[in-house]
C-alpha cells in the first residue's frame, strides 16, 4: 500500500493508502520524493472541480512531481535514478499533435486531472507507474528539492516562446506568484534587457526579485511607464488585469495571456489593441520546454527563491491550506516520502521577514488559489524606482 493526497469532493481531502502500482509493459514504478501544490489542485480541493472538470470520483491529485526509479522492468533505468514526470499524455493522432504542438491536443491526459473519466489519477503518491517516454533523467548536479520546479518553470518558458525572441527585449510580468516569478527569471535568463515584476503584494515581489526580476511594482502605489514594454506576461487572470496593464504596451507590442481567469467576463480594451497594433496571444502548459527547464534548474539555484514552504505528505491538508492562504508567498512543496523529519511546517526566512506586509495585504484580494495577483487598476508603480 501507498499512501496517497485523494480528494472525495469539495473540502474533502484524504491521505489514504491505496494499493503499490504495478508497472505495465513500456511503464517505470518511481518512488515519488516532492510534489508541487497547483492553482488546480487547490481548486479541486476547495470547490471540486477545475471550471467545468469535476471530481466524480476519488482523484489523487499532483502534477508538478519529482521522484526516483524503484523498477524499471525494461532495464534501462538503474534504481534510484532521479527523475522528474512529464504530467501530459497526448493522443498523438490529431492535427495539433501531428503538428508538434502536444498542449493542446483534445485527448490529452493529465495527471491529477477531472478532464477525463475515469480521471486521471495524479503523483501525490508514495509511488506512480509513469511510461518511461515521460520520465527526465535529472542532470547530475540538480537536487531534487529544486528539480520540482521543472513542470511550473517549463510553463513559464512556454509562455516566453510564445512572445518570441526576448534578446534586448523590456518584460513586465504581471502577477508575482510562483508562475510570474519564474517567468521573470526565465525572461532574464533568455536575454532581456529589462524585467519587472508587478503585483499587489511586496513578499511576492521580493520572491520575483530574488527569482531574477530587475525592477519590481506595487500596484495601486506607484504608476507603471506608459508604452514602455515590449512584451508583457499576465500571469494574474484577474479578469481586470488586461485592461490595466494595456496601456504600458508599446505600440505593436506583445500581449501573452499566461494567467487563467474565472468564469465570468474578461476585460480587454480592443481600443488600444486595434490602436496600437497589439498582439494578444494565449499560452497553455508546455510543449518540449521540461528539459530545457531542468537544464536551467540545473545551472542556477536563483530559482529555489519561490518555495517557501515544504510539508510532509502527512500534513497535505495543512499544505493545501496555507498554499490557498493569500497571505502565504510563494510554492508550497508536499515531501512525498515523508522521511525529512525537518520538514512539518517548515519556514524559508523571507516568509518571516515579511510577515506583517503580508498580513496586512493580503486583504486587497488577488488570485489566492494560484499565488499570482494582479495590478486591479492601471495606477502601479516601482518598488526599485526606475525610470519613467
Amino acid at each position: 500500500m501507498v499512501r496517497t493526497v485523494v480528494v472525495h469532493g469539495a473540502g474533502d481531502l484524504r491521505v489514504e493508502d491505496r494499493p503499490a502500482p504495478v508497472p505495465q509493459p513500456g511503464e517505470v514504478l518511481v518512488a515519488m520524493t516532492h510534489g508541487g501544490i497547483c492553482g488546480s489542485d487547490l481548486h479541486y480541493y476547495r470547490e471540486g472541480a477545475v471550471g467545468a472538470f469535476a471530481v466524480r470520483e476519488p482523484l489523487a491529485l499532483g502534477h508538478e512531481v519529482v521522484g526516483r526509479v524503484a523498477e524499471d522492468p525494461a532495464g534501462r533505468l538503474r534504481p534510484g535514478t532521479p527523475v522528474a514526470v512529464h504530467p501530459g499524455t497526448c493522443c498523438g493522432r490529431c492535427q495539433e499533435c501531428r503538428e508538434g504542438h502536444p498542449q493542446v491536443c483534445r485527448e490529452t491526459r493529465y495527471l491529477g486531472s477531472a478532464a477525463a473519466f475515469p480521471h486521471t489519477q495524479g503523483g501525490f503518491a508514495g509511488q506512480l507507474a509513469v511510461p518511461s517516454g515521460r520520465l527526465y533523467v535529472l542532470p547530475a548536479q540538480l537536487p531534487l528539492s529544486r528539480a520540482v520546479l521543472a513542470e511550473p518553470l517549463a510553463v513559464a518558458l512556454h509562455a516566453l516562446r510564445r512572445a518570441g525572441d526576448l534578446a534586448g527585449a523590456r518584460v513586465l510580468v504581471n502577477g508575482a506568484g510562483p508562475i510570474g516569478a519564474l517567468t521573470a527569471g526565465a525572461a532574464a535568463d533568455r536575454g532581456a534587457e529589462e524585467v519587472w515584476a508587478c503585483d499587489i503584494r511586496e513578499p511576492q515581489l521580493r520572491i520575483a526579485e530574488r527569482a531574477g526580476a530587475s525592477t519590481t511594482v506595487l500596484a495601486g502605489r506607484d504608476t507603471l511607464p506608459a508604452e514602455h514594454f515590449d512584451v508583457v506576461v499576465e500571469a494574474s487572470g484577474a479578469p481586470s488585469a488586461p485592461a490595466a496593464v494595456m496601456g504600458a504596451i508599446r505600440r505593436r507590442g506583445v500581449m501573452v495571456q499566461l494567467g487563467s481567469a474565472p468564469a465570468g467576463s474578461v476585460r480587454i480594451p480592443f481600443g488600444p489593441v486595434v490602436a496600437k497594433e497589439i498582439e494578444v496571444r494565449g499560452t497553455f502548459r508546455f510543449e518540449h520546454e521540461l528539459g530545457t527547464a531542468l537544464a536551467m534548474l540545473a545551472a542556477s539555484g536563483r530559482a529555489e527563491a519561490v518555495i517557501t514552504r515544504t510539508f510532509p505528505l502527512r500534513d497535505a491538508v495543512e499544505a493545501m491550506e496555507t498554499a490557498a492562504d493569500p497571505a502565504v508567498p510563494g510554492k508550497v512543496v508536499l515531501l512525498l516520502d515523508d522521511e525529512d523529519t525537518t520538514a512539518g511546517s517548515a519556514r524559508g526566512g523571507i516568509e518571516d521577514a515579511c510577515s506583517s506586509q503580508t498580513a496586512a495585504a493580503s486583504a486587497a484580494g488577488g488570485n489566492s488559489t494560484t499565488g499570482n495577483s494582479t495590478t486591479g487598476n492601471s495606477t502601479t508603480g516601482t518598488t526599485r524606482r526606475a525610470a519613467t
